[in-house]
């Protein structure tokens, strides 16, 4: 078979279903791997390194346009390596050549189109490029013979630029610790995150508008420490938009990914976990501040997504829901035409449905004008003043109608769901859904929770490296298989939620994995000599092409940072685990940030979140008594609703005052206490503890006394 020939590639028993999708193609596709790598060197060719995912529109464009091509996989499979990567199994390899790519022309994102020497150093590269040329952009085989050509006849020129981008993106992301983390850079981050805001239409920045979960947690930590009412404005302005938006799904429920507008309209239609989890907290916690009805109202919606779309049966969540069932449709399974919806309703509901969500002739999607997306427009009040009936008439016929436009839009394609389970994103649902239920009580969030984090304890845990990126459904065998221990945010996410499960259940259990991941995240990414963490670990073995590059991710993309969420599982740990060294460690690594942290400003909320945690300290409120004694949780929920920035609430029976195996820093103090037979709430800030309360007003009472209550 000659070079030119279509050329069966290797990807069919990828564990990706990105790659997997690919495997019909005749590009002589292979995986991010040595024998890849081997053959260029050996054949002397470059390599095309394609990034995207599922759930990428336009990567599934570059694949039908060109790589579904017969000439133009021709022009590859004579002239290149051709590697595929998933960016969401390999965040990795993508953080590297999104920052070349962005190095080399200003811009990066999905697809990534990166040409790479046999060693893997970028030299040319971009996004989406069209089969030929068109919209102002050259052609995918121009572009191809042209670098081809260059490669053989250039070859020295192309080397000596490549190693000097090597060099360049070396010294991208280093730091030295030169300042303090103190709290000038915590402010330096808020007032960059006001500045940001639109009051019009809420959010932050203009088009295209993106959700960010950790700045609104940042807003809302900050106004609960300090009391200014303009935070929490910015918060509740802004989640009020989005859930009327209609980068909600109305019907279906949930988050997409991003409005292409700035006033929350059209969005990208694919939906994300990592989106859902952190907004799930957004609106828990506004609820929890406000009890504003809207917000729990949506805060429940995402719940019911991600239960109805997301949720693996026992345990586990999905990553993702594709945008699209084809390309000929542009999120056609979210949006109504009138014609469809009438179809579906009765007279009285249609109108409904129609007045409260703007569905008329004239829609918004450019693909099918006729097209609607879903977004609140009028109030039940004006609705029912409108059809001369009451408001709470009005409320009755849209929940039938949302009913029947529910059952009649699952009749349709469905958009694909990718069904790997990645631990970080699993960690952060996992979080997210245990706030849930502190907040309203739902039993089935907690359970769900708890028994993803048990799925990834039992298949993707190892004591020697810590918890596996991705869990997937091995080929054949109808298990899941672990792969890739090398990751930060894994074990630095698993952690946080692992230690978030111990504070509700008070098991032992999850509290030991998590401290073995502290651990193992100083042992195996900590830079002893520089501080920080790597995102990589120091001991992996894959170190091709731009993974040489080491880095200490501080900026929010789109997941909370790595870096600082080590911090808080550091300093949390610090306090259970009677760790000083541990909250060293914490504030050495804010300190290595402390001097660039501002100028990330909007994306570097979560290293804020760390740093106000850090510098107040911890408040932790300890339950204890009887299990479902009324009592006990009327303490319980006392101390959940208290307006407390950076609380933890832990609870624990009497019997757990007699365990050997409770962690050092509260075996230090609470087996000292004597129960009387009453439930009673310990405040400690710091190493203080204040005298323990009985009811709801004493433990309200001791907060206030420890500072940690802002007076009403």
């Amino acid at each position: 078979m000659s070079d030119a020939s279509p050329t069966p590639n290797s990807l069919a028993a990828a564990a990706s279903p990105y790659l997997r999708s690919a495997a019909h193609q005749p590009v002589a596709w292979q995986e991010w791997g040595d024998p890849a790598f081997d053959r260029a060197r050996r054949e002397d060719k470059p390599i095309l390194l394609d990034i995207g995912a599922v759930w990428c529109h336009w990567c599934h464009v570059i694949d039908r346009e060109s790589y579904e091509n017969a000439e133009i996989a021709r022009v590859i499979n004579q002239n290149y390596i051709a590697v595929k990567v998933d960016r969401d199994e390999r965040p990795d390899i993508d953080a590297r050549y999104q920052m070349a790519v962005s190095a080399l022309t200003g811009q990066g994102g999905w697809p990534l189109t990166a040409i790479l020497t046999p060693e893997g150093k970028p030299f040319f590269g971009g996004t989406y490029f069209p089969p030929d040329d068109r919209y102002g952009r050259p052609g995918m085989k121009r572009i191809l013979e042209t670098i081809a050509q260059n490669y053989r006849t250039h070859r020295t020129e192309i080397h000596t630029s490549a190693d000097q981008i090597a060099q360049a993106l070396d010294k991208v992301e280093v730091y030295q610790a030169a300042g303090h983390a103190g709290r000038e850079v915590l402010q330096s981050i808020v007032s960059s995150i006001e500045e940001v805001y639109d009051p019009r239409h809420g959010g932050f920045g203009q088009a295209p508008k993106f959700p960010h979960p950790y700045a609104v947690e940042l807003l809302l930590d900050q106004y609960q420490e300090r009391g200014e009412r303009r935070l929490l404005d910015i918060v509740t302005t802004t989640l009020q938009a989005m859930g009327r938006g209609g980068v909600y799904d109305q019907i279906g429920e949930g988050f997409h990914r991003y409005s292409v507008d700035e006033h929350w309209g059209v969005p990208h239609f694919e939906k994300m976990s990592y989106d859902n989890s952190g907004l799930l907290l957004n609106y828990v916690h506004a609820w929890q501040l406000t009890h504003q009805e809207f917000f729990r109202e949506i805060a429940l919606g995402i719940l019911a997504f991600v239960e109805n779309t997301l949720s693996r049966p026992g345990a586990g969540f999905y990553a993702s829901q594709d945008a699209d069932v084809s390309l000929d449709d542009d999120g056609d399974y979210f949006t109504w035409t009138l014609d469809e919806l009438r179809a579906v309703l009765d007279e009285q509901e249609a109108r409904v449905a129609a007045l409260r969500y703007d569905i008329g002739a004239t829609g918004e999607m450019h693909h099918n004008p006729a097209k609607n997306v879903l977004f609140i427009d009028q109030p039940l009040e004006a609705i029912a003043a409108r059809m001369n009936i009451t408001a709470a008439e009005a409320g009755q016929i849209l929940v039938r109608a949302k009913a029947k436009m529910l059952a009649a839009r699952s009749l349709r394609p469905t958009p694909f769901i990718d069904p790997t389970l990645y631990a970080g994103w699993n960690a952060m649902m996992a979080s997210a859904l245990l706030e849930a239920w502190k907040a309203f009580g739902i039993e089935g969030a907690r359970d769900r929770a708890l028994a993803s984090l048990d799925l990834f304890l039992e298949k993707a845990w190892d004591p020697e490296r810590g918890v596996a990126h991705v869990l997937a459904e091995v080929a054949g065998e109808g298990d899941l298989g672990a792969s890739n221990f090398d990751l930060l945010d894994d074990q630095v996410l698993m952690a946080s939620a692992l230690l978030d499960a111990f504070e509700v259940t008070g098991e032992q259990r999850y509290f030991d994995p998590a401290l073995a991941l502290g651990q193992l995240t100083v042992k195996r990414f900590g830079d002893e000599a520089g501080g920080g963490f790597f995102d990589v670990a120091i001991d992996a073995a894959d170190r091709l092409g731009s993974l040489t590059v080491q880095r200490k991710a501080l900026q929010d993309s789109p997941t909370p940072a790595g870096n600082s969420v080590a911090v808080m599982v550091l300093d949390r740990l610090a306090y259970l685990a009677d760790r000083a060294d541990f909250r060293e460690k914490a504030g050495r690594t804010l300190d290595l940030f402390a001097a660039k942290a501002g100028e990330y400003g909007l994306f570097a909320a979560a290293y804020g979140l760390a740093l106000a945690n850090h510098l107040r300290g911890s408040v932790e409120i300890v339950i204890l008594g009887v299990p479902r004694d009324s009592r006990r949780e009327a303490l319980w929920r006392a101390a959940q609703n208290a307006p407390v920035a950076g609380k933890r609430v832990l609870a624990f029976s009497p019997e757990a005052l007699k365990s050997v195996s409770l962690p050092a820093g509260l075996a230090a103090t609470l087996p000292n206490l004597t129960l009387d037979g009453n439930p009673v709430a310990l405040v400690c800030t710091g190493t203080a503890c204040q005298p323990p309360a009985r009811t709801a007003e004493e433990l309200t009472e001791a907060l206030r006394r420890s500072g940690a209550l802002q007076p009403a």
